[in-house]
């Protein structure tokens, strides 16, 4: 009787034993195909601040897993051997909420990798840069987190603005208008500063260029004039059309299509020279993000107004013949949107053998757009010529001409690290380091 009596009560326990050890099991099946997903996909190096992760204090209790508020969509962090570990290295975007809730302090944040070293501005507490009088906000300082990038903005200006003031000049020049400098133009407004706010292209700075209706990851954060801002998952547009109805209320000034040229001068006494005018500053903002300027092809044709550096409304594309440029995420989210959206010819020029930097998503979706025949892909292949009708393509060794009406170049951005030097902005390269 008593034998039966322990058998009533293991009972349960081993059931639950069994099933927690299946659970974790798949779990660590799952983040074992992940990784090596991640790096046959070429997705093995962290595109910002990442988590380093040290599996001797690591006690495998997942709570950085279940924390990363990139779940469930991307599966960045998991167990592997009963250890976290960075499992897809390319979707991770600093959130750092996983060094924050590990019991055992086994995580801490970096910049760049051993093999990868990426060059962040030496800055301040109050984000200024080796030249007194001239700050860094946002993604360009390394935080590619919005609701980071909101808070730097503000921080910012509100040490500026606890500077002494000039009488006859501006008390800042915000150059961008993303996350950051939106923040510190509101925050400029509300604090009485003479202030200018130049942007070369449109609000929203990178938010701007996502693609349509990509989920935008945020938190809860304070914008000056409005108070508490709660987004903690929405669309690009809902984001967009928010910050549109604030500019619109406040009144916050931001001068459109004004591209920066030139920053020159000290003392407090800085001259930024645009396309478009002349600013005397006592201090400069930089929130131009790291890759604000559109790669370019630098072939004839290219300054024809049908070639453009990203998408916007997939639908503006009815009828029309469109070719696609480039390899990456941006590139194959771009051919797949407009493919599913429309009833474009949508042609993919890659000049590489594989789309080894695109994530397995977007490429099973291209390979199912190029089954159903809505996406035609040529694989190394080279823009060589654009005229207001054609495309001239380097295809397998013949020059190929397409009939053609809009041509999208998703190549990626320039990092500003020439424009920076120039302006004598001190850069440190980290390789893994904080």
């Amino acid at each position: 009787m008593n034998d039966l009596s322990w058998l009533i009560y293991l009972a349960p326990m081993g059931l639950f034993l069994a099933w927690y050890s299946t659970r974790r099991q798949r779990a660590e099946t799952k983040s074992r195909d992940v990784k090596e997903a991640a790096e046959r996909a070429g997705m093995t190096e962290p595109v910002s601040l990442h988590p380093l992760i040290d599996v001797t204090r690591c006690i495998g209790c997942s709570a950085c897993v279940k924390s990363c508020p990139e779940q469930p969509e991307f599966h960045v962090l998991g167990l592997i051997e009963s250890k976290a570990h960075l499992i897809s290295p390319g979707d991770c975007v600093g959130h750092g909420v996983c060094r924050t809730v590990c019991p055992t302090e086994a995580i801490k944040l970096v910049f760049g990798s051993e093999t990868r070293g990426i060059d962040i501005p030496l800055l301040s507490p109050e984000f200024e840069t080796n030249i007194p009088g001239i700050f860094v906000a946002g993604e360009l300082g390394g935080m590619g987190l919005i609701r980071n990038a909101l808070e730097q903005g503000r921080q910012a200006v509100e040490a500026i603005s606890r500077r002494r003031r000039q009488p006859n000049i501006l008390d800042v020049v915000i150059v961008g208008a993303g996350p950051a400098g939106f923040s510190a133009s509101l925050t400029a407004l509300s604090l009485g500063m003479k202030y200018v706010t130049v942007e070369q292209e449109s609000l929203g700075g990178c938010v701007f260029q996502y693609p349509r209706a990509k989920l935008v990851m945020t938190a809860p954060a304070d914008l000056p004039l409005i108070g508490k801002v709660k987004f903690k998952r929405t669309s690009k547009e809902k984001l967009l059309q928010f910050w549109s109805e604030v500019e619109r209320k406040t009144g916050v000034s931001i001068r459109y299509r004004e591209r920066v040229e030139s920053i020159t001068g000290d003392n407090g006494a800085f001259i930024v020279q645009t396309n478009r005018a002349k600013h005397v500053t006592s201090n400069v903002l930089l929130a131009i993000g790291r890759r604000g300027t559109p790669r370019k092809l630098e072939v004839p044709g290219e300054e024809l107004p049908k070639v453009v550096y990203r998408v916007i409304d997939p639908q503006q594309y009815y009828g029309q013949r469109v070719i696609v440029v480039g390899g990456g995420d941006s590139a194959l989210e771009a051919a797949i949107s407009i493919a599913e959206a429309t009833d474009a010819q949508v042609t993919l020029s890659y000049r590489g053998k594989a789309f080894v930097r695109a994530k397995p998503a977007n490429r099973e979706r291209l390979s199912q757009t190029v089954r159903t025949g809505r996406v035609k892909v040529m694989m190394q292949s080279t823009i060589k010529n654009i005229t207001p009708d054609l495309v001239t393509v380097e295809y397998q060794g013949k020059a190929v001409n397409l009939p053609n009406d809009v041509v999208i170049v998703c190549t990626g951005g320039q990092v500003p690290s020439e424009f920076l030097h120039k302006v004598g902005v001190q850069l440190e390269t980290k390789f893994g380091t904080a």
